[in-house]
């Protein structure tokens, strides 16, 4: 009797040992891994659909800090984000002459703290359906929630919706989202 619940629960250890591996697999990002070592920039250079956000942050000089501890909770606009942007608007951010634009549009993206989708909907749920997120630039972004996606709503009343979240870093989170946000 002894050897056989010894037995049972050898097994059910391995089982669920197993399971926490499965739930623990290293998301990813356009088909690359992410790994919760490294930083936010490192992960997002490996993310083949996120290559005009790295040159961005490159080109703001902004590398060094979110490669620091944070931490930082960063909404990650996709290429494909970028691209809706009115033709050359990416081409004339990136110039020298316009780094304080960019920088101010970039650091819009981003959150201090590391905050969850969990905590997101929480937050949501507290204020009644919206929740106010004080980005590092400044400015507020709104989040809601429909039909089980979380939304932001910038400055100016754009929209974007989170379409992966909780890419867990080493300094932080990161949520993937379908449009560039834009503050006053």
């Amino acid at each position: 009797m002894k050897k056989t619940l010894l037995a049972t629960l050898a097994v059910a250890a391995l089982a669920i040992t197993s399971l926490s591996a499965q739930a623990q697999k290293d998301p990813t990002v356009g088909g690359a891994t992410m790994y919760p070592t490294k930083t936010i920039v490192e992960n997002a250079a490996n993310s083949p659909i996120n290559k005009t956000l790295v040159a961005a942050v490159k080109a703001g000089g902004l590398v060094d800090t979110l490669n620091s501890p944070g931490p930082f909770t960063v909404f990650a606009p996709t290429d494909d984000a970028f691209a809706k942007l009115p033709a050359g608007t990416v081409e004339t951010l990136v110039k020298p002459e316009n780094k304080d634009t960019l920088d101010k549009i970039l650091t819009y993206h981003v959150v201090a703290g590391k905050v969850s989708a969990k905590q997101l909907e929480g937050m949501i749920k507290k204020g009644g359906g919206k929740a106010s997120l004080k980005t590092v630039q400044g400015e507020d972004l709104i989040a809601t929630e429909a039909g089980g996606k979380i939304m932001l709503t910038d400055a100016k009343g754009g929209m974007a919706i989170i379409t992966t979240a909780d890419v867990f870093q080493s300094n932080g989170v990161i949520h993937v989202i379908d449009t560039v946000l834009m503050p006053n």
